[in-house]
């Protein structure tokens, strides 16, 4: 999934905002490390061609006889957007310098300078494709580091086409840190895929309110089927569903639906879309919602934009590191908190806090094994210096939670001497549905609407048949309503669930939900809410972690 990451961090630049699905909306098969969101600009930033120049060439020659220059040279700030706290670091002149490089048929692979402290362990890197370059893209069948015993260490990459220096600038990050103040480790990328832009032309008909079914057979995409939903305020829907040839397609490619204009030029869509949610038999599930009249337009066409293979330098390209936190040692501390949030369910406490020079954790523990912590903006708050935050759930790590923040316009040393106060903004919280059906009655093709009310909040229902298939939409007025979770009906004592066919997000101003009861054969039907979330927009959490000197 690693160049789906990239292109919508290109895209939530431009947004300066990154929206969070909201999982409790999806059924179980859902991962959360499959589901990936986009923001609103569908059209990723891509690298021009590369250049070949000879003063860029002499430079390359000058930064390959002076190691240090090289890696001062570099600008990672666009790269380091959303991981400011690096940013922080090299500014201050701390990282340990690598500068170790391997070259395999024409490409090489050079490591920089890590970042490794209590907190995480970081890689600056960059990639030398010379002439194998095939495509405006680069990614890697696998990319990671091994400890001194060969166990792999995972973690996540992004990389960027400097085009003056033709090189990928990247960096490698990992949870994974040291036991002791050194570590020996192994870092390695594994055949590289250079991709460009493909694309695959379809007939898609908006007015058409049934499923369209398209056959691609090339680029290791098979079939696609799309289909369209009228939504108020004047938007539609389209649900697509992407089959594969090539499995490895849906971890690779960031597959989307593209509605062009009568000038050639993308439509853009009217809220924020969802790429990738895993479907029940394997397949590549997006929504994208537009403005009706803008895709209903004369001369609007449609197309299958994705990322398509273009050439490949196989092979492993691995370097040996001897890693420090000399480095990043200097205004390090951990210190033991287990303060209690009441405020919190599930008996959470602020368990401890992690400071480095480039990041500040705050590791809040919990005696239910998943709790959702509810609030969505959080800051930390050091002496009046606001630094900027998001919750973080670690895979495979239950009774536990992370709040993390990138350190910036401070230095680690500031928070031993100052007050360190934790301020969490906007409530969203989570109930349990009541036992009041709500009665759908006359079931048919025709749009029907009712309006019940749930804990004082208005909800207007819309249900209808399509295809055999009972789809059941609801929506409030009311702003401070979140949004329903999931419905469900009984059949004896058991729950029937309703399959979500849209999916929602925590937290913001949408409230509407679908769900849909496939192979629907009945006329009536009770059906009851399971679980829905309400807004607290002006509520705002102060927690004392520390007092200053």
């Amino acid at each position: 999934m690693e160049r789906i990451e990239n292109n919508l961090k290109e895209q939530m630049k431009a947004e300066k905002t990154a929206p969070y699905p909201d999982f409790d909306r999806m059924w179980s098969s859902i991962q959360q490390d499959e589901l990936r969101v986009a923001a609103r600009d569908a059209a990723a930033l891509r690298p021009r061609k590369r250049k070949q120049i000879a003063i860029v060439a002499g430079i390359s020659v000058a930064l390959m006889a002076t190691p240090v220059y090289a890696a001062l040279s570099y600008d990672w700030s666009s790269l380091l957007s959303y991981r400011a706290g690096i940013t922080n670091a090299l500014e201050q002149g701390l990282g340990q310098t690598i500068e170790q490089s391997v070259t395999k048929d024409g490409v090489t692979l050079t490591v920089h300078t890590a970042f490794i402290d209590d907190n995480r362990t970081f890689l600056l890197y960059s990639l030398d494709p010379g002439s194998s370059r095939m495509g405006e893209q680069a990614g890697f069948d696998h990319i990671g580091m091994k400890d001194h015993m060969g166990n792999p260490i995972e973690g996540n990459y992004s990389h960027q086409w400097n085009e003056e220096l033709g090189v990928f600038q990247g960096y490698f990050e990992t949870d994974w840190v040291a036991d002791g103040k050194t570590a020996d480790v192994e870092f390695s990328l594994d055949n590289i895929r250079f991709t460009g832009d493909g694309m695959h032309s379809i007939s898609f008909d908006p007015n058409n309110p049934n499923t369209q079914e398209f056959q691609v057979q090339k680029d290791g995409i098979g079939s696609m089927t799309l289909q369209s939903f009228d939504q108020s305020g004047g938007n539609m829907l389209l649900k697509s569903a992407i089959t594969f040839t090539d499995p490895e397609m849906r971890h690779r490619s960031w597959v989307r639906i593209q509605a062009l204009n009568d000038k050639n030029e993308p439509i853009k869509e009217a809220e924020t879309p969802v790429f990738g949610t895993p479907g029940a038999s394997g397949e590549y599930l997006s929504q994208q919602i537009f403005k009706s009249n803008s895709i209903r337009a004369q001369g609007v066409q449609f197309q299958l934009a994705y990322d398509r293979t273009l050439g490949t330098a196989e092979g492993t390209w691995s370097l040996n590191l001897a890693l420090s936190k000399k480095q990043l040692e200097n205004g390090s501390f951990k210190e033991t908190l287990n303060i209690p949030l009441d405020q919190v369910p599930g008996g959470t406490k602020i368990h401890e806090m992690i400071v480095t020079p480039t990041q500040v954790r705050l590791i809040l523990t919990h005696k239910e094994k998943y709790t959702r912590v509810p609030y969505m903006d959080y800051q930390l708050d050091v002496g009046g210096t606001l630094l900027n935050g998001g919750i973080w759930y670690k895979s495979g790590s239950s009774n536990q939670t992370e709040l993390r923040f990138e350190m910036t316009g401070l230095d680690a040393a500031s928070l031993t001497k100052q007050p360190v106060s934790l301020i969490a903004k906007h409530r969203v919280d989570e109930f349990a549905g009541d036992k009041n059906p709500i009665k759908l009655t006359g079931i048919s093709a025709e749009h029907q609407s009712l309006t019940t009310t749930i804990a004082g909040y208005p909800i207007t229902w819309t249900y209808y048949m399509k295809e055999n298939h009972l789809y059941v939409e609801s929506l409030s007025s009311d702003p401070a309503f979140g949004g329903i979770n999931q419905t469900y009906y009984l059949d004896g004592k058991d729950r029937s669930y309703g399959m979500p066919a849209m999916i929602g997000m925590l937290g913001n101003e949408n409230n509407k939900h679908m769900d849909v009861y496939e192979n629907f054969d009945q006329t009536e039907l009770d059906i009851y809410i399971s679980n829905y979330t309400t807004h607290n927009r002006n509520d705002a959490l102060r927690v004392p972690l520390k007092a200053g000197q």
